[in-house]
């Protein structure tokens, strides 16, 4: 990639605004899809707040839909898993020939959905391993230090790899090429299955409520541990030291409350499939035993329905 590559973001929630707005602070061409309430980053830009510094971006290319945006040559997925359905209008307009799609969307299956529909070829996968909440549709809040890994879809790295990473890590991002990019989803899973999911469950409490609560962290330990069983069993060789190191990262986190909580909270739906579904399916079928993980997927479920009805109740 070079420093004029075109870029779209679709999905202009924390995640996609937040590396948005850093690729558009040094200097990149950055193309927002925001649509709904967008008065306030029209008159005051995007605002990154964090430890390290705040940034400010005054000039926001924003657009209501991606035919306006026209084609870019690399594009970031930060939809919800819940919204895929609606890629396959977003994108189109988006293509040329070698248009890259980043997909820095939770779990499983999102870069199997996008080779699908539009190619294996322009399919890469990033992680993010940043807690962010946007407090307003303009200001997002870094609380911990992150970064970004990203890899090929069913592939090992490439030259153009390389290019998208550099590309962040000149725009401040500390990004890291991947080799093997399904093994570090299962990494990721390992911290957001028991997470992501026990706060909910738990009746809507932070990371560290978790963590101080023996029940609560005893099972966040047993759930992290099938998952690692269910990575290995599918051929993504995972140690078992990866629970010490993810309880480490968790209470560095502080009071932390997860995305999946956040959207729980503003009643919005729930990435379940990507994140417990898929995963765990792929466990089953490669023999694992993962009682707690099925109890917490069905638990997920049934709120999930809960959740569902009373927002169809209250547009009746």
């Amino acid at each position: 990639m070079l420093r004029s590559s075109r870029i779209a973001i679709v999905g202009s929630g924390a995640i996609g605004s937040y590396y948005g707005a850093k690729l558009a602070g040094s200097g990149r061409d950055v193309h927002f899809l925001m649509r709904g309430e967008v008065e306030e980053v029209r008159r005051f830009g995007l605002s990154l707040r964090s430890k390290d510094g705040d940034l400010r971006v005054n000039r926001v290319n924003l657009y209501a839909s991606t035919r306006k945006i026209g084609p870019c040559d690399l594009v970031l997925v930060a939809v919800k898993a819940t919204s895929n359905a609606d890629l396959l209008e977003l994108i189109p307009p988006l293509l040329h020939k070698t248009t890259m799609l980043l997909t820095l969307q939770n779990g499983l299956g999102n870069e199997e959905f996008l080779a699908e529909h539009f190619g294996p070829g322009r399919v890469l996968g990033g992680l993010c391993f940043v807690c962010l909440n946007r407090v307003s549709r303009g200001v997002i809040e870094e609380y911990g230090h992150g970064h970004l890994t990203i890899g090929e879809f069913k592939a090992g790295a490439r030259p153009r790899t390389h290019d998208v990473v550099s590309e962040f890590k000149q725009s401040g991002v500390d990004c890291r090429v991947l080799e093997n990019l399904l093994l570090e989803r299962w990494r990721k899973l390992v911290w957001n299955i028991p997470f992501n999911g026990l706060t909910i469950t738990a009746g809507g409490i932070d990371t560290a409520a978790i963590l101080a609560d023996d029940r609560l962290r005893g099972l966040a330990l047993v759930l992290m541990a099938e998952v690692i069983a269910a990575a290995n069993a599918c051929g993504y060789a995972l140690p078992a030291t990866a629970i010490a190191e993810q309880i480490k990262r968790t209470e560095a986190m502080g009071a932390y409350k997860p995305s999946t909580l956040v959207d729980f909270e503003a009643g919005r739906p729930l990435e379940i499939e990507p994140i417990w579904g898929e995963p765990l399916r792929r466990a089953k079928a490669a023999g694992t035993l993962t009682p707690r993980w099925e109890e917490l997927y069905a638990s997920l479920k049934e709120i999930a329905a809960t959740q569902r009805r009373s927002r169809e109740a209250s547009h009746v």
